[in-house]
């Protein structure tokens, strides 16, 4: 057994993912960020859904086309694959622990 809030870095020059589970259509990761954000230029465009809840903390997550949508502690968001998208903001004073559900099309689930 193990505990999502185990093992937290002590610092953060970076965001830290640690994947917790991988399989055929399904990765599951936890990111601790404080105050990062993606870099400025490029964009998330990833082949897979992307299903994330913030456990601890807040981040703004910024669209394309220009859309923002800030997560607070228990906030989830669907993410379809290749929807561009990047990390705007993340609390600077405290952590932020998103857990991020990583899935194919061909797992066919609800994406409520």
């Amino acid at each position: 057994m193990t505990n999502i809030f185990a093992s937290l870095p002590a610092e953060l020059d970076s965001e830290v993912f640690s994947e917790l589970l991988r399989d055929k259509n399904i990765r599951i990761e936890r990111i601790v960020s404080k105050g990062h954000t993606s870099p400025a230029s490029g964009w998330y465009d990833q082949e897979d859904n992307e299903w994330l809840l913030v456990l601890e903390g807040a981040g703004t997550i910024l669209f394309a086309d220009g859309r923002q949508v800030t997560l607070n502690k228990g906030d989830f968001l669907y993410i379809p694959a290749h929807e561009k998208h990047k990390v705007a903001w993340t609390d600077p004073d405290r952590l932020t622990i998103w857990l991020a559900v990583h899935y194919s099309d061909s797992y066919g689930g609800n994406h409520a």
